[in-house]
C-alpha cells in the first residue's frame, strides 16, 4: 500500500491568507495537532497547535506565522511504513504527501497509518508481503515468478514502484501465498536479488511490525 492511496480526502489543506482562529478551529475539528498549509499548490509547511495557540492575535494569516516542518512529507509513491517512520521521526499526526513536482495532494494521519497497518496484517494472515529492490534493467517479473514457484510458492499479486533511496533502482512488492519466507528469500538472494523488507507471520524480522510498536510507543496506546 502506497502513500497515494492512504490520503484523507476529507482534510483539505489551509491557505496563507486563513487565519490562526480558523487554523485552530479546523484542528480542533479534524482531531489532529497540525494542518498542512499550501500556496499555489506547493506545501509550505506545517501550522501546529502548539505554536499556534500561544498567539494572542488570532486573527493573524497563516503567512504571518512561522510554519514548521517545511520539508517534512513523503512522495506520493512510497510505502506506507515510510510514512510512520516519518511520523514517529518528526512527532508529527498529519503527513503531507507530494507528488513528482513537488505539489502537494493531501495529507495522511496517524489513524490512517494504523488503518493500513490493519489491512497490511489482514493481508498477513492469508501469506507474506516481500519487497525487492534492483536495477531497472534487472526487473524480469516471470523469472522471479519462476524462481518462487520453485519453492512451491506463488506470487498472488505483484507492484513496482521507484526506489526513493535509490533512482537507478525500481521496488518490487509482492504478495505470495505462503507464510515461510526463508527458503524464497535465500533462492533470491541466490541470484543477487536484494530483499530490502518482509511481512510475515512469526518472523523475527519485520520492518512493518517494528515501525508499528515505536509508532504505539509514540502515541503512548
Amino acid at each position: 500500500m502506497i502513500a497515494e492511496e492512504l490520503i484523507n480526502q476529507m482534510i483539505p489543506p489551509l491557505k496563507v491568507y486563513d487565519t490562526v482562529d480558523k487554523a485552530l478551529r479546523w484542528m480542533d475539528e479534524f482531531r489532529v495537532n497540525e494542518l498542512a498549509v499550501a500556496r499555489n499548490r506547493k506545501y509550505i509547511g506545517l501550522a501546529t497547535e502548539v505554536s499556534l495557540i500561544e498567539l494572542n492575535d488570532r486573527n493573524l494569516t497563516l503567512e504571518q506565522v512561522k510554519l514548521e516542518f517545511q520539508d517534512v512529507h513523503v512522495m506520493h509513491f512510497q510505502h506506507f511504513y515510510d510514512v510512520m517512520e516519518v511520523a514517529i521521526k518528526n512527532k508529527i499526526q498529519v503527513v503531507p504527501v507530494l507528488d513528482e513536482v513537488q505539489e502537494f495532494m493531501g495529507i495522511i494521519t496517524i489513524n490512517d497509518t494504523l488503518a493500513a497497518f490493519g489491512q497490511m496484517s489482514a493481508l498477513q494472515g492469508q501469506g507474506s508481503i516481500l519487497v525487492l529492490s534492483m536495477p531497472e534493467r534487472d526487473y524480469s517479473l516471470s523469472q522471479i515468478s519462476r524462481l518462487i514457484e520453485e519453492e512451491n510458492a506463488k506470487i498472488l499479486s505483484a507492484y513496482v514502484s521507484p526506489d526513493e533511496l535509490d533512482p537507478y533502482n525500481i521496488k518490487l512488492t509482492l504478495k505470495l501465498n505462503t507464510t515461510d519466507l526463508t527458503r524464497i528469500i535465500a533462492t533470491l538472494e541466490r541470484f543477487e536479488y536484494r530483499i530490502t523488507a518482509q511481512f510475515q507471520d512469526g518472523s523475527n524480522y519485520d520492518v512493518g511490525r517494528d515501525r508499528l510498536d515505536m509508532l504505539l510507543k509514540y502515541l503512548d496506546i
